[in-house]
């Protein structure tokens, strides 16, 4: 199967809405000494790919981009704000609706700009839109969703450790199976069916959230 060209596009960490900039709460685990090599890293990754919130909002992606492509605002609308009501503290919120508003402003001046965007819609439903844009099959959006959010953390830890960037190159290879196997597994699977162990994320937003998401911003 052809890869969608403009899938690379979406997943290319040039994408100007702010990823690389989010930690998703390495800073915490860093702090308690619990974050020091790269096997600690690709624990962290692991534990959040198999039950952490990421896997919620990678398979909400298709009824996000049902809701669109039927043009039923209430049902995008209602799905959009339960998934930024999993994030409990407001910075992580914040981080959600930044990137969904900068990837829908991106969008429009590509072309595509979405009239249903009342209330603002978060990255996870941004996602979805752009998927529609970009004519990308529903299971390749989902795997590349979970492929950027992995590339997003790593990107953070090597400039935050730093692991150096062969070795996140490598870790990133490393995933890859895990990345797939998950993304056949969430696809069409019911988000609100599902659990989140908030393995990384939830202690940046209990412990320290001040620190939360201060990585690399002016």
């Amino acid at each position: 199967m052809t890869l969608p060209l403009a899938l690379l596009q979406l997943v290319s960490p040039a994408l100007p809405v702010g990823g690389f900039g989010y930690s998703e709460g390495l800073e915490v685990l860093l702090q308690k000494g619990e974050l020091n090599d790269i096997a600690s890293l690709k624990s962290w990754l692991e534990a959040e790919l198999q039950t952490g919130l990421l896997r919620v909002e990678a398979a909400a992606l298709a009824p996000l981009q049902q809701a669109i492509i039927c043009n039923d605002a209430p049902a995008l609308f209602e799905l959009n704000g339960w998934l930024l009501a999993q994030r409990d503290a407001v910075e992580m919120r914040a981080q959600q609706l930044q990137m969904g508003q900068s990837l829908l402003q991106l969008l429009a001046v590509m072309g595509w700009p979405l009239s249903m965007q009342k209330p603002e819609l978060g990255w996870t439903a941004a996602w979805a839109w752009a998927g529609s844009c970009f004519e990308v099959p529903g299971d390749d959006l989902l795997e590349a969703y979970l492929y950027n959010w992995v590339a997003n953390q790593i990107s953070a830890a090597v400039r935050l450790v730093p692991f150096g960037a062969s070795s996140g190159q490598c870790l990133q290879l490393q995933l890859a199976p895990l990345i797939s196997a998950q993304s056949i597994f969430l696809w069409r699977k019911d988000p609100r069916s599902m659990f989140s162990s908030g393995v990384g994320a939830g202690l940046a937003q209990l412990q320290h959230g001040g620190l939360y998401s201060k990585l690399f911003r002016s």
